[in-house]
């Protein structure tokens, strides 16, 4: 009688095979169940932000103005109007000087020359302002700003905003002329074509869905914050346009508010908590469609041996 070894029958029986089946499936399953725990509370945040302010979503709630205190009714059209005008003056701020700052740090920043402290410097402020709280950044603007202005702006919050917006439009910035083919750059230099021109229209034009990413990934960064706005915009009632007087916005309204008594204001919270979740949705799918279309542009090259950017 011939014997076999216990490996033998294992697999002339077919139990290895089974075994194998049985750990991918717990496998599988295993990673289905994490990636919906993973997943579940932004589901359950966003459903329930929906479920509460899909009532008040109307276009009277969205055009009109808030009323005094007792009264039903009333809109959110300052806060989205002072929202966007924040918005904006961060982004007047923060996207030349981002641009500017990543392509400095692209050109420059890649040499192992310890002389460049600039750059070091640079990418180290970079870094840090990175991790720096919301709140700290705006008592430093109140400081800077509104102390020096003698009362609260649409100009400091924009600025407040701006700061905080800056190093992700930096390093977005890039990361993003990082992955320029280097025979791009050659190719152009070779030419006789000035080198700040390569950076303007050879660099910035190939990556510029990664540059226009970055930005709106900023955006949907800045949207959503309040802490810094409690120290500069402040907050204000009635519609207003200067950004030199205070401002309301979304996530001011939102705190404000939340934290009243009134129910009427409850309820306007949460429609605004949905305006404000649907824009940085929107600045999101955005943000993704410009990443689909690819970061940097292929180079179509024909028979001839030619290559176009």
């Amino acid at each position: 009688m011939k014997l076999h070894t216990f490996r033998e029958v294992v697999v002339r029986k077919g139990i290895g095979n089974k075994w194998r089946v049985v750990r991918d499936r717990c496998f599988k399953y295993l990673l289905f169940i994490l990636s919906f725990l993973g997943i579940s509370p932004l589901v359950l945040i966003i459903g329930y932000i929906v479920v509460k302010g899909l009532s008040s979503m109307s276009l009277r709630f969205l055009f009109s103005l808030p009323v005094p205190v007792g009264e039903k009714g009333g809109g959110i059209a300052n806060a989205i109007v002072g929202t966007g005008i924040l918005v904006f003056v961060a982004s007047f701020f923060s996207v030349p000087l981002g641009v500017l700052g990543g392509i400095y740090l692209n050109e420059y920043g890649g040499y192992s020359n310890r002389k460049r402290w600039l750059t070091y410097c640079t990418r180290l402020s970079v870094e840090m302002l990175q991790g720096i709280p919301s709140i700290v950044i705006g008592i430093v603007v109140w400081m800077w700003v509104v102390l020096g202005m003698g009362h609260f702006s649409a100009l400091a919050g924009g600025i407040a905003l701006g700061i905080m917006m800056l190093p992700t439009v930096v390093k977005s910035t890039e990361e993003t002329l990082r992955l320029v083919p280097p025979s791009i750059r050659e190719g152009a230099l070779a030419l006789g074509v000035p080198y700040y021109r390569v950076v303007l229209r050879v660099l910035i034009p190939a990556s510029k869905s990664g540059i226009l990413t970055g930005i709106l990934l900023g955006i949907a960064r800045i949207a959503g914050e309040t802490a810094p706005l409690l120290f500069t915009a402040f907050g204000n009632p009635y519609f207003s346009t200067d950004i030199t007087e205070p401002i309301n916005s979304l996530p001011l309204l939102i705190f404000n508010y939340a934290t009243s008594p009134y129910e009427e204001w409850h309820r306007i919270a949460w429609g605004a908590s949905l305006v404000l979740i649907g824009f940085v949705f929107l600045l999101s799918l955005s943000a993704r469609f410009f990443v689909s279309r690819g970061t940097i542009k292929k180079l179509s090259v024909n028979k001839s041996g030619n290559s176009k950017v």
